[in-house]
């Protein structure tokens, strides 16, 4: 895809992969909204990179997901790009999980109905524009699902399943759908601390943005994208590494 003279509606965009994006997006000379539930984290993404423009939308909430479409699309009319990058994550053992549903909800909510209803909200008016895209961010764990985020896992692997019959339907009206397939980034997703283990972030943006721009339609990085290429044996022989060696 072409990176330039794009306007580009990113969820989760305050932060980590979201704004690590959103930036490269910017440089690219693209005109860029992003939005999350944190108005001082959106602030202080904007006070570091100024001509980003922000909303505050909880996108767990379908009210507000309809907000945020209708005020983008008449906001900027020339919107064409969406990057569904909203994503919470959660370790649970379920066996001795005490949480309510509704709580565990909300990571099936916001990683799996908020893309989906954001993309189909979406396809009317993108239809209309030229160059438009629809990018889903996915997971190495949507191939390989980790047991201690059993439910975020899972709702990647649903995501990434999504994004390839989107691609198909959507193949005949020009709308291009892409996916990024992170592997564990140095992130605060889940909380800060858990993922110091992960890749740079900057790295990570560098490296996926530069094969979209090259064309390709499914990315990943490192481990992501030994998973996204794996066969079934060797898919299961990394689940079996990563939970517990068993």
């Amino acid at each position: 895809m072409n990176l330039s003279n794009n306007t580009v509606l990113l969820t989760g965009g305050a932060s980590g992969i979201g704004l690590a994006l959103a930036v490269r997006f910017l440089q690219a000379g693209s005109e860029v909204i992003i939005c999350g539930r944190r108005a001082d984290k959106l602030a202080e993404a904007q006070q570091r990179h100024p001509s980003l423009h922000t909303y505050v939308c909880d996108v767990a909430n379908a009210a507000e997901r309809m907000e945020l479409v209708r005020w983008a699309t008449t906001k900027f009319p020339r919107l064409n790009v969406l990057v569904n990058n909203a994503g919470i994550q959660n370790r649970v053992q379920l066996a001795d999980d005490a949480t309510d549903w509704e709580t565990r909800r909300q990571e099936i909510v916001i990683n799996v109905e908020a893309p989906i209803h954001l993309a189909t909200l979406l396809i009317p008016h993108l239809r209309e524009q030229p160059l438009a895209a629809i990018i889903n961010v996915t997971s190495g764990l949507s191939f390989a699902p980790a047991a201690f985020v059993p439910i975020y896992s899972a709702t990647k692997a649903a995501l990434h399943s999504f994004t390839l019959s989107l691609r198909h339907q959507l193949a005949p009206t020009g709308i291009s759908v892409l996916e990024i397939v992170p592997p564990a980034v140095d992130t605060d997703l889940g909380g800060p601390g858990l993922h110091t283990f992960g890749v740079p972030v900057d790295a990570f943006a560098d490296s996926v943005m530069a094969r979209l721009a090259a064309g390709e339609q499914e990315v990943g990085y490192g481990t992501s994208e030994k998973s996204r290429l794996a066969s079934r044996a060797e898919l299961d022989e990394q689940f079996r590494l990563m939970n517990n060696r068993s």
